[in-house]
């Protein structure tokens, strides 16, 4: 991953933003979804479609981290294995970050619209840092 990669970008821009932000990261693994049909099976079996499903959560000061290796090295020891992350930014107010009750509740938006399929609207890279377009 070059040093103008779309990881890097989110966290430069996060850095010069006026309010302090939060990162947001929820790392998710394909599943078969509930009753699957034939394909489906067959597909997932392949290594091809399935439903993503959150695994963990975290966020993360802006300053917390350098690059995307070492928030995948971090996974691998704190969590079960993921296939995506999805990515947010979540700014403070007034010069101050996000308290934990915000950070919490974005957090759990974030899961509850990725468990009903909106994972349009974050930013998505895969194990190696590489942007996902997922529809």
């Amino acid at each position: 991953m070059t040093e103008d990669s779309h990881f890097q970008q989110l966290l430069s821009i996060a850095a010069t933003q006026a309010q302090p932000h939060r990162l947001l990261f929820v790392f998710a693994a394909a599943e078969l979804p509930d009753h699957p049909t034939e394909a489906q099976r067959e597909a997932f079996a392949a290594g091809r479609g399935g439903a993503l499903a959150p695994r963990m959560c975290v966020d993360k000061g802006v300053g917390e981290l350098k690059d995307f290796a070492g928030l995948a090295a971090e996974s691998k020891t704190a969590g079960p294995p993921w296939q995506v992350v999805f990515a947010a930014a979540l700014p403070g107010l007034n010069g101050l970050a996000p308290t934990k009750a915000e950070i919490d509740a974005a957090l759990k938006t974030m899961v509850e619209t990725l468990r009903v399929g909106g994972v349009d609207k974050y930013a998505a890279f895969d194990q190696d840092g590489e942007p996902l377009r997922l529809r």
